[in-house]
C-alpha cells in the first residue's frame, strides 16, 4: 500500500520522572530530509535516534519534536561533604577542650559552615533515557505512519480511477487512427477529382498517397507502450515499498507517449482525446509528488 509523503504523528512516555513527549510532521520532499529537535542536553543521542527515523520514513522532510519534562523529577542531591564535617567538629571539641568550653555542638551550627552540605544535579542515565525515547518515538512513529497510510488510500483511489480515464482514451485514441486515415484518403480522391476535373483518377496513386500517410500518422506503437506503462503502474501502487520516484519516472514516460501521438493527430476528434489525456496525465503526475 502506498503512502502520502505528509503527515502527523505523536506519543507521550516516561523514563523515571521525567516525561517525554514526540512529534512527528512531514512535508513533501524529494528527497528524505529529517530533523530531531530536543533539548540541547540530550544532543548526544539525536544521530540514534535519527536512525530509528530512517528505518521507518524513506522520503519527505520530516521534523521530529522531542520535549522532556523534569518539573516532577527529582534533579538536586544535597550530598554532604563528610570529610569537612569531621575536620570541622574535630576543630570545634579542640577549641572547646583548649578553652574550658561546652562541647555542645548542634548540626546547625556545622550547616553555617560553608561547603558542608553542597546541591548536585542527578546524573542522568543516557543509555537508559534514549531507550525509553526510542521506545516513545517508536509510537509516534507508528501513529504518523498510520495517517500517511490512510492518506496513501485515498491518492490510491485517485490514481487507479484515472488510471482507468487514460486507459480509455489510449483505446479511443487506438480507434481513431484508422478513421483519420479513410477521412485523408476520400479527401484527397476529392481533391484530385476537382484539380483534374475528370473521375479517371489513378487509384495506386490515392492508395500510395495513403499508405505514406498511414504510416506517418500510426499510433500503433505509442497506444501498446502505454497500455504497457498502465499495468505497471498499476502494479506499483499496490507495492508496500516506497514508489514515488517510480512512479514519477513512468509518469514522464507516460507524457512522453502522450506527446507522440498528438504530434501524429491530425483531426479534431483526436485532439480532444489528447488534451482530455494529457490532463489526466499531469493530474497523475501531481499526486505522485505527494507518494513516499
Amino acid at each position: 500500500m502506498i503512502k502520502s509523503m505528509t503527515g502527523y504523528g505523536g506519543a507521550k512516555g516516561t523514563s523515571g520522572k521525567l516525561e517525554i513527549s514526540i512529534e512527528v510532521r512531514s512535508v513533501n520532499n524529494r528527497y528524505l530530509d529529517s530533523t530531531i529537535k530536543l533539548p540541547r542536553v540530550f544532543n548526544a543521542i539525536e544521530e540514534r535516534l535519527k536512525a530509528i527515523v530512517h528505518e521507518s520514513i524513506s522520503r519527505g522532510k520530516v521534523d521530529v519534536y522531542i520535549s522532556i519534562d523534569s518539573s516532577k523529577s527529582d534533579e538536586i542531591e544535597i550530598r554532604i561533604n563528610r570529610p569537612l564535617v569531621e575536620a570541622y567538629v574535630s576543630a570545634l571539641r579542640t577549641i572547646a577542650w583548649e578553652n574550658e568550653l561546652s562541647s555542645d555542638i548542634r548540626v546547625a551550627d556545622l550547616t553555617r559552615f560553608p561547603d558542608i552540605l553542597q546541591a548536585e544535579k542527578k546524573e542522568v542515565d543516557t543509555e537508559k533515557l534514549c531507550e525509553d525515547i526510542s521506545a516513545v518515538l517508536t509510537n509516534a512513529l507508528a501513529d504518523f505512519n498510520e495517517m500517511r497510510i490512510r492518506e496513501g488510500e485515498k491518492l490510491l483511489k485517485d490514481i487507479s480511477t484515472r488510471l482507468d480515464e487514460i486507459e480509455r482514451l489510449t483505446t479511443t485514441a487506438s480507434e481513431l487512427s484508422p478513421k483519420s486515415v479513410e477521412e485523408y484518403k476520400n479527401k484527397l480522391e476529392a481533391r484530385m477529382s476537382e484539380i483534374l476535373q475528370s473521375t479517371n483518377i489513378d487509384e495506386a496513386r490515392i492508395l500510395t498517397e495513403a499508405a505514406i500517410f498511414a504510416d506517418r500518422v500510426a499510433i500503433n506503437e505509442e497506444t501498446v507502450r502505454l497500455q504497457s506503462h498502465i499495468a505497471q503502474l498499476r502494479e506499483l501502487i499496490k507495492s508496500d515499498e516506497p514508489v514515488g520516484r517510480k512512479i514519477d519516472f513512468l509518469v514522464q514516460e507516460f507524457n512522453r507517449e502522450a506527446n507522440t501521438i498528438g504530434s501524429k493527430g491530425n483531426d479534431t476528434e483526436m485532439s480532444k482525446v489528447i488534451v482530455d489525456l494529457k490532463s489526466e496525465i499531469e493530474k497523475i503526475r501531481e499526486q505522485a509528488q505527494n507518494i513516499e
